[in-house]
């Protein structure tokens, strides 16, 4: 088992999370108020943006193949380095479904 640290910029928050371990269980036994709701990468909840690293997610359904090397699902992702996420930053697939939902109520 090899151990990195994930570092969440603009916090100031830092832990230390396993290779078998996801980033987000590690954030809940740290007491790191990591947003989620599903916990199984469909929701994109817990969506962090990659800003240094690389994680293994397969299970992480809600985003596409190009996403998922951009954007990390802590409930699925696990490091394979050291990591810099910012969290709160999503995917422009969650962006570009909020601009169409918007626009079809604009329609209503």
């Amino acid at each position: 088992m090899t151990e990195y640290t994930v570092e969440f910029v603009g916090t100031g928050e830092t832990i230390t999370v396993s290779d078998k371990q996801t980033i987000l269980k590690a954030c809940i036994e740290e007491g790191i108020a990591q947003e989620y709701s599903c916990r199984v990468g469909m929701c994109l909840a817990c969506s962090a943006e990659i800003l240094e690293g690389d994680v293994t997610q397969p299970a992480a359904r809600g985003l596409t193949e190009e996403e998922s090397e951009k954007y990390a699902l802590t409930c699925m992702a696990r490091p394979q380095s050291d990591l810099k996420l910012e969290r709160g930053i999503y995917p422009p697939s969650i962006e570009d479904d909020a601009v169409t939902a918007g626009a079809a109520a604009d329609d209503d």
